[in-house]
C-alpha cells in the first residue's frame, strides 16, 4: 500500500518488506516510554547510592552485622555462668558491650561511677587489678547476682535477671586492665 493510497487515521506501514511482511511504523505508547525512561533514572540512582556514594553498608558490612547478631543470640541463649572463657567471649562482642553498658548506667554507676572507678563509700573500682570478691568472670557474674549485703550493694538476680547481670559482667570485663 502506497503513501498516497492510506488513510490518515491507519497505521504507518514501513516502505520495506521481508518475506511479504511489512512492519507498522507506530511510536511507543507514552505509557512504555515512562516506564522505560523511570527504570533507567531509578537504576543510575540506585547503582551512584549503593555503589559509588558508600551512603549505605556494603554487603560485607551488612554480613558482619548480621552475624554479630547470630553470634549474640547464640551466646544469650547459651549462658553458662560458670564457663570464664564464654564471658571473655562476651566482652569482645560490640552487642553485649553495648548492652551491658547500657544496664551498667542504669543500675551500677551511682555507685560505681560512670569510669568504673568507684565512688569513695559506695562502690569498689571495678578496673583495677584488686578485686575484692575476686576477678574471675564468674565471680564477678556471681557477686552481682548475689549483692554483698554487709557492704551494702544489693542482690541484682531477682531484679534484672541472669541475662542483663551477664551483659553487666561482659561490660565490665570489656573495661577490665
Amino acid at each position: 500500500m502506497s503513501k498516497q493510497n492510506q488513510k490518515p487515521d491507519e497505521p504507518k506501514l514501513r516502505p520495506h518488506a521481508y518475506d511479504g511482511i511489512t512492519e507498522y511504523d507506530q511510536r511507543l505508547p507514552n505509557w512504555w516510554l515512562y516506564t522505560l525512561y523511570g527504570t533507567i533514572i531509578f537504576s543510575v540512582i540506585y547503582w551512584f547510592f549503593y555503589h559509588q556514594s558508600n551512603a549505605s553498608m556494603s554487603d560485607v558490612e551488612k554480613l558482619e552485622v548480621a552475624m554479630m547478631e547470630i553470634q549474640a543470640t547464640k551466646l544469650a541463649n547459651s549462658i553458662d555462668v560458670s564457663n570464664d572463657d564464654l564471658f571473655y567471649e562476651m566482652a569482645e562482642n560490640a552487642t553485649f558491650v553495648s548492652s551491658g553498658e547500657s544496664i551498667y548506667n542504669q543500675y551500677c554507676m551511682v555507685c560505681h561511677g560512670p569510669n568504673l572507678e568507684g565512688i569513695t563509700g559506695l562502690g569498689l573500682n571495678l578496673v583495677d587489678a584488686e578485686w575484692v570478691h575476686g576477678g574471675e568472670p564468674s565471680k564477678i557474674y556471681q557477686t552481682i547476682y548475689d549483692g554483698v549485703l554487709d557492704k551494702g550493694m544489693q542482690a541484682w538476680g531477682p531484679i534484672i535477671g541472669q541475662k542483663s547481670i551477664t551483659e553487666v559482667t561482659a561490660f565490665i570485663l570489656s573495661k577490665k586492665e
